[in-house]
């Protein structure tokens, strides 16, 4: 296994978890999550928008990955059925904010990244940004 492929597809699986987190997750309710996707859902254009963005960024995010053909089409049938409930007003736009399609496309992407290689491991997990220390003096 290249050791290239397998950083970026690490790469790939940190950024579905954030993408999961902002569009799905952001206030957790009991077994549900409330996310900028379901507060979206109820202004007409940007919901869309946000929706396919994101849905076409997790898409990217599994063939950089070298995600399986089945994998991706899950995902794009997910996020599929997420935007064309926009469609509708009202119910539509109640039935998107409850239906966590980023969640369970960034999901089904991460399955497949640890399937074919492996955890995500905790030195690869730690924080792009390191806080600034000065010596004292």
């Amino acid at each position: 296994m290249d050791e290239t492929s397998r950083e970026r597809a690490h790469r790939a699986w940190r950024n579905a978890e954030r993408i999961k987190r902002l569009s799905d997750n952001l206030i957790k309710l009991g077994p549900w999550g409330l996310g900028i996707d379901g507060v979206l859902a109820w202004v007409p254009a940007a919901g869309t928008i946000y929706s396919v963005g994101a849905g076409a960024l997790l898409l990217y995010e599994g063939v950089k990955a070298g995600a399986a053909p089945w994998t991706l089409t899950r995902m794009a049938a997910y996020l599929l059925a997420n935007t064309a409930m926009t469609e509708a007003p009202i119910v539509g736009w109640a039935m998107d904010t409850l239906f966590r399609a980023h969640l369970m496309a960034a999901n089904a992407l991460q399955k497949d990244i640890v399937a074919r290689h492996g955890p995500v491991g905790a030195t690869v997990d730690a924080p792009y940004w390191r806080p600034v220390t000065r010596p004292v003096q």
